[in-house]
């Protein structure tokens, strides 16, 4: 059975999976959902009685040359404090023909990188074409190739990080140091969202870290962190500020309308009515930003078209080198 099946590890992923690649899979990803192309069951994501963790199963299709991917892993937020990766996974991929296992690929890396890759997709799509000030809260795994994936669709001038420990976040600003980026570990959140074009929410906070009354004219907040009912990184101004002028867009309307924590609670006192979903404006089905003073939020809760499009480019990848 496993004679034909890819193995990969995470350092394999990371290897086929560049950031233009990654970025290109998202694009397709958006796209496909946006014109209603795609399978995308209903995720499930369950607190556990046991500790903090969460546990989690995607399953997608993003094509009918591409077969279903399943994604199980958990959300460990305890793990940052030794220094190891909150998120674990296991992703495996069928045939599209058979349904036979095709592979089976470490799941963290995919979705780090598809996780960034999509804001990055998210950036290029929402924010004015001259936002080159980033502000990103937070400074684990996904704060870094946040920088990384923004910095391939913008041209940064320059970087302020913030997270709660101070050499946490000082450590991350030397590890971007590689971009060429004047990048600044910023003494609070306030200080590094202040005057930004760009905000990248990275965190697991289940209190918010960006308050809409910092946000400069025009700003794209991105919060890839909210991904449960009870996380919110970000406070009722930002919401209330993109209604107001702007947009709150999301990954999928209809999970986010039940996951995300600033977006289940905006429609639940009434001050958000509608979702516009990133697909449809990648495929001009709606409008999100219509001036450049416009502030337009985005959360991301993770959707498994992402991985399957993610998993499948790592598997074409792979199939090249071999060939």
């Amino acid at each position: 059975m496993t004679d034909d099946v890819l193995f990969l590890s995470g350092e394999q992923v990371t290897r086929l999976l560049d950031a233009d690649t990654a970025i290109a899979s998202q694009r397709a990803a958006f796209t496909a959902l946006g014109s209603r192309a795609a399978d995308l069951p209903a995720k499930i994501m369950h607190p556990s009685r046991f500790d903090d963790s969460v546990v989690f199963a995607y399953v997608s299709r993003l094509s009918a040359d591409s077969g279903a991917v399943a994604k199980f892993g958990s959300v460990n937020p305890g793990n940052a404090a030794a220094g190891l990766p909150t998120i674990h996974a296991v992703v495996s991929v069928l045939d599209p023909v058979t349904g036979r296992l095709a592979a089976v690929m470490d799941g963290a890396a995919v979705t780090t990188l598809r996780t960034a890759a999509a804001s990055a997709v998210a950036v290029d799509t929402l924010a004015t074409p001259d936002s080159t000030d980033l502000a990103v809260l937070g400074s684990g795994t996904q704060a870094l190739a946040h920088v990384r994936a923004i910095s391939r669709v913008r041209a940064l001038t320059s970087v302020r990080l913030w997270s709660p420990t101070p050499r946490h976040r000082t450590r991350a600003a030397r590890a971007l140091a590689d971009l060429g980026l004047p990048v600044e570990a910023a003494g609070s959140a306030e200080e590094a969202v202040t005057g930004a074009s760009l905000v990248a929410a990275c965190t697991l906070s289940t209190t918010p870290v960006v308050r809409g009354e910092w946000l400069a004219p025009g700003c794209t907040v991105v919060s890839v962190g909210s991904f449960e009912p009870t996380r919110r990184e970000v406070d009722p101004e930002v919401l209330r500020r993109a209604v107001l002028s702007g947009a709150v867009v999301v990954d999928d309307p209809a999970t986010a309308a039940e996951h995300a924590g600033p977006v289940v609670d905006a429609l639940r006192t009434g001050l958000l009515t509608e979702l516009v979903g990133l697909g449809a404006v990648l495929t001009g089905r709606a409008t999100a930003r219509t001036g450049p003073d416009d502030i337009v939020y985005y959360n991301s809760v993770g959707l498994g078209i992402q991985d399957a499009a993610a998993a499948w480019a790592v598997v074409r990848a792979a199939k090249g080198e071999h060939r």
